[in-house]
């Protein structure tokens, strides 16, 4: 009897722990996934070195809810950056410290095989003041497009806003961001990850328009109390093309809280 209930128990154990294997894993997947039916809180730390003669470095944290709405037919991306900029004229000293300009884009998912894809406003609001933002009110398209073969996740999204309000002796927006990524999915939660964010400034001369990052790094998902989902990531870049005066390296470090839709489906099933 004795050893009928530890048998009895252990395949309870084995289970319960084969699981969370298996949701770590399903998580991991769906947290490379921009379009995925997840509502997740990312707190995304991107450290910028080496500005200027004194190699000053310029800090933002950007706070990004993604909440899927109808179903996961629209997802929405709010971008809340929390900006510390140095005294680049000093080897010390800082100049601001606070909100930036917040960026929201909502995508419309459409049903397909194989290749997802959505598509999208993004806007830019003024909330970053004189030194922290550009005051003005900037809008255009935006698109993402990804394929998860098996283990890998390949995708991009890109966007470009114009600016048209504003405070008009502020110079105009016209740029581009192309965020590429490749993820490899290799078991138990962890993965090693690319997603080089390229951008292009179009106001300026072409030898100071692009940065064009390259690097990598990677992640694990983990359960916080053996519930709530959380991953965790870091990767270094190196701008391979930059401005006379723009970062030398990225250092970026992630903290993304993971909340599955389905976890309110059943919810409300159940009451």
């Amino acid at each position: 009897m004795k050893k009928s209930l530890r048998l009895a128990l252990c395949a309870l154990i084995g289970v319960g722990m084969l699981h969370s294997q298996e949701s770590k894993e399903a998580l991991a997947e769906a947290a490379a996934n921009p379009l995925a039916d997840l509502i997740s809180l990312p707190f995304q730390n991107n450290l910028n070195m080496n500005y200027g003669e004194f190699n000053r470095n310029l800090n933002v944290l950007n706070i990004q809810p993604v909440i899927p709405l109808a179903g996961g037919k629209i997802i929405t991306r709010t971008i809340f950056p929390i900006v510390n900029i140095p005294d680049f004229g000093s080897e010390s000293g800082n100049l601001s410290s606070g909100l930036s300009d917040v960026v929201f884009t909502g995508f419309y998912v459409p049903e397909s095989k194989g290749v997802m894809w959505g598509f999208g406003p993004v806007v830019e609001l003024p909330t970053g003041g004189a030194i922290r933002g550009t005051q003005k009110w900037s809008a255009g398209p935006s698109l993402v497009v990804l394929v998860q073969p098996g283990d890998w996740t390949f995708g991009g999204l890109v966007n470009n806003t114009w600016s048209f309000a504003g405070n008009s002796d502020r110079e105009q927006v016209n740029r581009m961001l192309l965020n590429l990524f490749l993820v490899r999915q290799l078991g138990g939660g962890w993965y090693v990850n690319s997603a080089p964010i390229i951008t292009a400034d179009w106001t300026v001369d072409s030898e100071d328009r692009w940065i064009v990052p390259l690097g990598a790094g990677g992640g694990k998902v983990l359960m916080l109390g053996g519930k709530l989902p959380l991953n965790l990531q870091s990767q270094l870049y190196y701008n391979v093309v930059r401005p006379d005066f723009g970062p030398e390296w990225q250092w970026r470090v992630q903290m993304q809280f993971l909340i599955p839709a389905n976890l309110f489906k059943k919810s409300n099933t159940m009451d």
